[in-house]
């Protein structure tokens, strides 16, 4: 199996998983606030999480797929070379950011949170945790896209 289809099915059983939770989470915060009349004081703060991850591993498997959110009308009536140009300047602009604003700076807010041991309020988890999403997300992201972009120029070789 390629390691492409290892982290496809990794992130898919992952996300599952994640929704899964979160599901639960709200499920058991409406139960405790409006049958038990006595709302649980960490599911709030989880859902909030929960959804960070969900939020940023959704954007990783989906930019994974090659199906993010995009306006590609100028793409779709550009002739072969334009087209060519076009997929890899995009390519190149989600691999700047990704590097930039999710690697670099996530790596220094995970640094930073964990170094001044900021954790949640009613978790009491160390914060770095929570937002080890952001490189590892992105690491994830220019990874896809770079297989994605090697992919597409194979395509374009044979055609």
């Amino acid at each position: 199996m390629k390691l492409r289809q290892i982290i496809d099915t990794i992130l898919e059983k992952f996300l599952v998983a994640l929704m899964a939770i979160l599901v639960l989470d709200v499920l058991w915060q409406v139960i405790s606030r409006y049958v038990l009349s006595s709302p649980s004081s960490f599911t709030d703060e989880l859902a909030g999480f929960l959804l960070i991850w969900v939020g940023l591993f959704g954007a990783t498997y989906v930019a994974g797929k090659n199906e993010h959110l995009a306006i590609d009308l100028l793409v779709q009536r550009s002739g072969p070379a334009r087209r060519k140009f076009l997929e890899l300047f995009i390519s190149a602009c989600i691999i700047i950011f990704s590097l930039t604003v999710l690697v670099i700076g996530g790596t220094w807010l995970v640094y930073t949170r964990f170094a001044l041991e900021v954790k949640s309020a009613a978790l009491e988890i160390p914060l770095g945790y929570v937002y080890s999403v952001l490189p590892v997300g992105g690491m994830l992201i220019i990874f896809f896209t770079v297989d994605n972009t090697i992919q597409f120029l194979n395509t374009q070789k044979d055609n």
